[in-house]
């Protein structure tokens, strides 16, 4: 194909792009703008826009890179061409599968060479897959971007022929196409002609991983042997296909998402009503720890409320109502005489205060007499036998303990437990278990 005949395909190729683009946007913008920006949601994921397109390029190939050695003095303009197909995958970055195919040619003053070589004339082609790092995305200045910068890297493969004269001699062409890795890299800028058309200008420098692209390595003094590389400058248009009620991810912005969708009228009543959802919470937390009467028993729970403070209440917060005989015998027993029986709570083997003075009592008569006493523990009838038992030596030996630390000898005290056996009250009533729950002295 001759550049002539290849000028017109890009022509028309470009043409029938932009008509292309012109007639969706005619009739589809107003649409997409509209149901898009209501349903698109910034974490709802790439497939809720148009994210595939493609395009066509044309431009300038030079041997003249100002950063690298490059293998001559003069580098004249050869025409470029190019294709892409690009898979968006985020706001922020896409993948790119390039072809780039054309000429690059270089030359000395005659009768001059740099690295050996008066000309070179290589023609190529090239496949590589990049990286798309869009910069243009993210702008703070306005909601709708129109203008869209991004970078490029990648690698791929080049096939190329090159001829070259040597200096003082003849050109000689490959006779194989040489195919070797190359790595491009470039950058670009992006112009909206509508959601789904855009006018795409861009810069790459594409470095060959060999040295035969120039025909004959280029060794310089200073770095050594250099790697043959060519830039390519180019225009060409890029059209994003998909649905007509999907917007191109290229052009929006997900900040200005972000902000609609915190000012969306449904998400700000739907926080209100998870508001007054967590009041309705506090409120019932609130009314399920009020206690009025503060006796520890929630007024929601409360089935005797108001009671006086002090009063000792049930779990439902009603009075507790003790045996008068069960009050009088708490009472006598501080001023009982030694060997009186210790009382216990239910299921409790420890001591009562009230115990004491009797303790204290019998003591004393222990200590100054020399005699040895059995303590006898015993328990109601609640629970089971051996559990019952087991409380009961507890009891005992609670009392011992007390005896013990008061200065009776241990060898004077003997233990013995009988669980709920021998009740002296009847188990039937709470009055009777009270009075069960005891340890008797035995001499």
């Amino acid at each position: 194909m001759n550049y002539s005949t290849l000028k017109k395909a890009v022509a028309l190729s470009a043409v029938s792009l932009m008509a292309l683009g012109a007639a969706k946007a005619q009739t589809t913008d107003t649409t997409k703008m509209s149901s898009a920006t209501s349903t698109a949601k910034v974490f709802g994921g790439i497939d809720q826009y148009n994210h595939w397109s493609v395009g066509i390029n044309a431009g300038v190939t030079s041997g003249f890179v100002n950063f690298l050695d490059n293998a001559t003095n003069h580098f004249p303009a050869e025409l470029g061409y190019g294709a892409s197909l690009r898979d968006q995958l985020s706001h922020f970055f896409g993948l790119q599968l390039n072809y780039q195919g054309g000429k690059v040619e270089g030359s000395d003053d005659p009768g001059t060479s740099k690295f050996g070589a008066t000309s070179y004339s290589t023609k190529f082609n090239s496949v590589t897959l990049s990286g798309l790092l869009d910069f243009g995305s993210v702008s703070f200045g306005h909601r709708e971007n129109a203008v869209d910068f991004y970078g490029t890297a990648g690698a791929g493969l080049s096939f190329y022929t090159p001829t070259f004269t040597p200096l003082g001699g003849s050109p000689f062409t490959y006779t194989n196409t040489v195919k070797e890795l190359v790595t491009p890299v470039g950058v670009g800028i992006k112009f909206k002609l509508s959601d789904a058309l855009a006018l795409n200008i861009g810069y790459t420098v594409n470095v060959i991983q060999g040295y035969n692209f120039s025909g004959f390595h280029t060794v310089s003094p200073n770095s050594g042997t250099s790697l043959d590389h060519y830039a390519y400058t180019s225009a060409g248009l890029e059209y994003t296909f998909g649905s007509s009620a999907k917007r191109n991810v290229d052009w929006v912005n997900p900040i200005a998402m972000m902000y609609d969708e915190l000012y969306d009228a449904a998400l700000r009543q739907e926080v209100e009503a998870l508001k007054g959802r967590v009041t309705n919470v506090e409120t019932a937390v609130a009314d399920l720890k009020k206690d009025s009467d503060g006796d520890g028993v929630s007024d929601q729970f409360d089935k005797c409320p108001n009671t006086p403070a002090g009063t000792v209440v049930d779990g439902s917060g009603c009075p507790i109502v003790f045996p008068k005989d069960t009050v009088r015998a708490d009472t006598v027993a501080a001023k009982a005489a030694a060997y009186s029986n210790i009382q216990f709570e239910f299921d409790s083997s420890v001591l009562r205060t009230s115990s004491y003075p009797v303790l204290d009592a019998t003591s004393a008569d222990l200590r100054s007499s020399g005699k040895t006493t059995t303590l006898a523990g015993y328990a109601s009838s609640e629970g089971t036998a051996a559990h019952n038992l087991r409380l009961s030596k507890d009891r005992a030996n609670s009392v011992k303990t007390y005896l013990v630390n008061s200065g009776v000898e241990a060898k004077h005290l003997k233990v013995k437990a009988y669980g709920e056996t021998h009740p002296i009250a009847d188990n039937s009533t709470e009055a009777g278990r009270i009075l069960n729950r005891r340890v008797e002295f035995h001499q």
